[in-house]
């Protein structure tokens, strides 16, 4: 089967069970955001000089593959989703993000106010996929506006990742004595 399926062409794309909605439909624009933020992750995981972020962000990213299947999701279909064996975004996901802010929080990171992105390679990468979570949470936030979204623990774990992505881009600057 070839990637080119020619079912786009017309401006819809597909969701899970056979829905097609417009290639701009609310849905398709959060999932784009979260797949930009798993691609920034990747950037952000390939290019870090420290395992400690790169190993944490592996994690991340894979689940973010189960949120952005989620969000995909027709609220109507979600039974049949949860039924199907797919994973649902729970507290304990967003728990485990904040285990790891208190362990980052923990190492007494230097930090005082607002960080201006830019000061080492891996910080900046990171502030940036930090913007791109921030999106993809509004994006997600629309959704729940409309009623698309029954599932609000996928705007607290976005919400949740945005401050650990900051918090990353902190530690790796202190870890490079950046003042």
């Amino acid at each position: 089967m070839s990637i080119v399926t020619k079912t786009g062409d017309s401006g819809t794309t597909g969701l899970m069970y056979g829905r097609r909605v417009p290639k701009n439909h609310p849905r398709v624009e959060a999932c784009g955001a979260i797949d930009e933020l798993n691609a920034a992750l990747g950037v952000a995981r390939a290019t870090a000089e420290h395992d400690f972020v790169r190993n944490n962000l592996f994690w991340i990213q894979k689940s973010l593959v189960d949120l952005m299947g989620e969000v995909g999701v027709v609220t109507e279909d979600l039974p049949r989703y949860a039924r199907d064996g797919y994973l649902l975004v729970t507290p304990e996901m967003t728990a485990k993000l904040e285990k790891l802010v208190k362990e980052i929080e923990a190492q007494n990171i230097s930090f005082k106010g607002w960080a201006t992105p830019g000061a080492t390679k891996d910080s900046a990468v990171l502030d940036m996929a930090r913007t791109v979570c921030r999106r993809a949470e509004r994006r997600v936030c629309d959704l729940k506006k409309s009623g698309e979204l029954k599932n609000g623990e996928i705007i607290v774990y976005l919400n949740r990742l945005s401050d650990l992505l900051w918090l990353f881009a902190r530690w790796t600057e202190t870890k490079s004595d950046v003042k």
